[in-house]
């Protein structure tokens, strides 16, 4: 079902369009499982959201997800519209580095970071999201013991609250191993402040991911000014940026609500201006960290049938992907939108399972969906993967990862390629005497 995605189509064939590109050509000439992108989907998104944070009488940035989707292509599209990063790893501050984004327009949020990690964001003057009161001790020891520059820093605050989506997905709730206990903030901030290797710049908070409820970032947001209102008063530390996480949700199916990006930023800005008045604060440049909502809906995922199945119980249809290609409907129950690619136009003939081929009873792609009459050789796509899709694959049952193109106004380029049994095995040591 496309339902509510303009940038989807069927054309005069019957086949499945994104971005003005038949899946079915695209399919036979780059073979499947096959990730495809939609360049201006993209830039839509991001222009929604922009636009609808923007406008509030704050400076705005937004700080992509990278976790979210590493592909350098679309890393480049974001640096393009002006955004910055929130980084997880080393190798995504390497992935920010590299495709030229400067060290002030990231920040280093990982719950588990390494001293490695830390010295080398300190060492390239990226900001670092303090997780912990003992991350922050550790950081202090690395400054202190090498000739490194001042550590520029944050704090991510959990604020004890419910976001109202799926336990995996959950960030913020109060035994998260995410985040300082929104309790302890002021010990924390008053250990920094005391601290002359680090310069204290910001707050942030994440409350957990595919949220549909605006109303608990209220709830959250309302905890975090708190916070910054008691910095202000009894520290004397007027921040210089909120960072307020992401999470936004999408929807994934016709039974989600769809959840605009204005009524996102209305729940956050009202609690904001009026903390902004009602302490006094020198008005603070806002961060956003959106992720699936600017990503998500842009892709799909092309798999070839294999075999239809018969059992007195369920009709399977096998398909040459799995969840070493798409891992979200394993992991947590994810739903995902499937379309008969090469025939997007037919009505629903039948009920069917979509089965991975990955020798694990948990891989299934899409249980139990109306669909037209499925025969081997059909194309089918699984929509909305472009958050935590390709990201996520694994090489799982030794297969390798799927190839991944972007489109754009009926034209598509190559952005990843399909590995090899060469690619496989590349890091393998087989010692010689064996």
């Amino acid at each position: 079902m496309i339902g509510h995605r303009t940038h989807l189509s069927v054309n005069e064939k019957g086949h499945l369009e994104i971005g003005g590109v038949d899946t079915v050509v695209l399919a036979g000439e780059m073979g499947t499982p096959l990730y495809v992108t939609d360049e201006d989907r993209i830039r839509t998104r991001y222009g929604e959201l922009h636009s609808a944070f923007s406008s509030r009488g704050y400076g705005v940035k937004i700080k992509y997800a990278y976790k979210a989707n590493t592909s350098l292509a679309i890393l480049k599209i974001f640096q393009n519209l002006g955004a910055g990063a929130d980084v997880l790893s080393e190798g995504e501050i390497r992935a920010a580095l590299h495709i030229g984004l400067k060290p002030e327009e990231i920040i280093f949020t990982g719950n588990n970071k390494t001293d490695e990690e830390l010295l080398f964001a300190v060492q390239k003057g990226v900001l670092i999201n303090i997780d912990s009161i003992h991350e922050l001790e550790r950081l202090k020891r690395i400054c202190s013991a090498r000739d490194v520059r001042r550590a520029r820093v944050s704090f991510r605050i959990n604020p004890a609250v419910s976001p109202k989506t799926h336990p995996y997905l959950a960030t913020g709730l109060r035994g998260s191993k995410f985040g300082v206990n929104h309790k302890k903030a002021l010990a924390a901030y008053t250990s920094a402040k005391e601290d002359q290797n680090l310069t204290i710049e910001g707050i942030h908070m994440h409350i957990g991911s595919q949220i549909l409820d605006p109303t608990v970032y209220a709830e959250a947001t309302s905890r975090l000014m708190d916070i910054v209102c008691e910095l202000k008063k009894k520290l004397g530390i007027d921040l210089r940026f909120i960072d307020l996480g992401g999470g936004f949700g999408i929807k994934y199916q016709e039974s989600d609500r769809y959840i605009a990006a204005s009524e996102f930023a209305d729940a956050l800005f009202a609690v904001i201006d009026d903390a902004v008045a009602r302490c006094s604060l020198k008005r603070p440049e806002i961060f956003i960290e959106p992720g699936r909502f600017l990503v998500a809906d842009s892709t799909v995922l092309l798999t070839r049938v294999n075999t239809v199945k018969e059992t007195p119980f369920k009709k399977f249809i096998g398909v040459d992907s799995g969840f070493n290609t798409l891992a979200r409907p394993a992991f947590y129950n994810a739903y995902h939108e499937v379309v008969v690619a090469n025939r997007a136009g037919d009505g629903a003939k039948e009920v069917v399972t979509i089965a991975g081929n990955v020798c694990e009873s948990g891989d299934i792609l899409a249980h139990d969906r109306s669909l037209p009459k499925i025969v081997d050789g059909d194309l089918i796509a699984l929509l909305d993967t472009g958050a935590y899709g390709l990201v996520m694959a694994s090489q799982y049952n030794f297969r390798p990862r799927p190839a991944a193109v972007l489109v754009s106004a009926g034209r598509w380029i190559h952005i990843r390629k399909r590995e090899t049994f060469d690619d496989l095995i590349s890091g393998e040591i087989l010692p010689p005497d064996m």
